[in-house]
């Protein structure tokens, strides 16, 4: 672990106070062997469950600990919050149970399931606003109502006690595993969870090496060690909307930089491989998020083999109306999924010699636009085909080409390809 060097970095002690703090609210998550990552990776893989903590994420715990630590008269006034989704609930969850006033921000395109678990776990004590398109824009409104009514604002992840209440998953990480930790991975969207972390485990094991990750789409922690500098992105890949964020804190990238041991991306398409594969293999629901750190391991499979490996499955809070474009994005990864501008002659037939001589006895088509034209000699149609085997695209392509079909190749052409998507 490198030497710490920043102006604020979470102590044991603070830590352990939240713990206490919290322990009316957050119950402690079991750490749990996985042993199909075990066999996978040949190391011991252990889950740290927070996606079983009653608000089915660890942001109950930096929010209970930050609204319980202020004044008679900051409470009455009531908080406030922005979130895309967790913190959300875990606000409300601590205003409902110490029966404050707070006002809800989120972005207009938080899952549905979301914004309801906001508004259930809240009840009368909270209003939920939903505005802007990202986490960004959702927290200048509520920084203008703050400061328009005096309100204290609770953030995600850049405060002190926010911070603290995150760093308790660290003590019970040491309290759980029976064997030193040689590897934690933790998913970082704006780096409270990872902060907070690397002031457990820095005191308690300083010789573990704690690992960031973060979308492919929305790498800011990423880019902001790279430039050594916290750095706002000017535009993300929202859909892992749990760890997507523009700028990560001030406190958590100075904290980050210290303290990590290495930072990863991991492409969406790869994430949401692993949260069908959790479901279908492990009957484990998870978020995007959740499913960042599993994902992780592919990349350091070299490096832990052997190894003590903690995973932190950090919510599951899953739209179930977002499978298909779960399993749309894993297959796209895979290379099992292509689209393409096919160009069908208007004569009778077409379509069945494209079906029956064109297309492989595993492929599938999934997605058919048709729309014929004035063309008397070809009608253009957008087709999905999915493969079996990423190795039959070229002798697909080349069948199309051959029989007079194939129009145009649409995965590599962003431009195009995002209005199928």
């Amino acid at each position: 672990m490198s030497t710490i060097t920043t102006t604020y970095f979470p102590q044991l002690e603070d830590i352990q106070k939240a713990a206490s703090t919290i322990k009316e609210v957050a119950m402690v998550t079991p750490l749990m062997n996985s042993i199909r990552y075990s066999r996978r990776y040949e190391a011991n893989v252990l889950l740290k469950r927070e996606d079983l903590q009653r608000v089915r994420s660890y942001k109950i715990r930096g929010a209970f600990n930050k609204i319980s630590s202020l004044s008679k008269e900051e409470l009455a006034k009531g908080v406030v919050c922005a979130s895309a989704g967790n913190h959300a609930q875990g606000v409300a969850f601590a205003c409902n149970h110490l029966e404050i006033e707070g006002t809800i921000y989120m972005p207009s395109v938080t899952p549905k399931q979301k914004v309801a678990q906001t508004q259930m776990f809240g009840g009368d004590h909270v209003k939920i606003v939903l505005e802007g398109d990202t986490f960004d824009d959702s927290y200048k409104a509520a920084m203008a109502i703050c400061n328009a009514e005096g309100k204290t604002f609770v953030h995600p992840f850049d405060d002190p006690k926010t911070i603290e209440g995150q760093g308790t998953i660290g003590l019970e990480i040491i309290e759980q595993s029976e064997n030193p930790i040689d590897y934690i991975f933790v998913a970082i969207g704006g780096g409270g969870l990872a902060s907070g972390l690397c002031g457990a485990i820095h005191a308690l094991s300083p010789q573990t090496k704690i690992i960031g990750v973060e979308p492919e789409g929305a790498p800011s922690m990423f880019t902001s060690l790279q430039n050594n500098k916290n750095t706002e992105l000017a535009e993300i890949d929202k859909f892992i909307d749990g760890a997507a964020v523009q700028k990560v804190g001030d406190y958590n990238f100075d904290i980050c930089k210290s303290a990590l041991s290495d930072m990863y991306t991991v492409p969406e398409g790869l994430v949401c491989q692993t949260i069908l594969d959790l479901y279908n293999r492990d009957a484990i629901v998870v978020e995007p998020a959740g499913a960042l750190t599993l994902a992780a391991l592919e990349f350091y499979k070299d490096k832990i083999k052997g190894k003590n490996v903690v995973c932190i499955v950090s919510g599951s809070n899953n739209d179930i109306t977002r499978t298909e474009e779960i399993k749309e994005r894993a297959l796209l990864y895979a290379d099992l999924k292509h689209y393409f501008i096919v160009r069908f002659p208007q004569r009778a037939g077409a379509l069945k010699q494209f079906v029956g001589e064109v297309l492989g006895p595993n492929d599938d088509i999934t997605h058919f636009e048709y729309s014929k034209k004035s063309s008397r000699e070809n009608g253009p149609a957008v087709v999905g085909i999915e493969l079996k085997d990423k190795k039959d695209l070229q002798p697909l392509i080349t069948r199309m080409k051959e029989l007079n079909f194939f129009g145009d190749y649409l995965n590599d052409k962003p431009d195009l390809f995002q209005f199928l998507v």
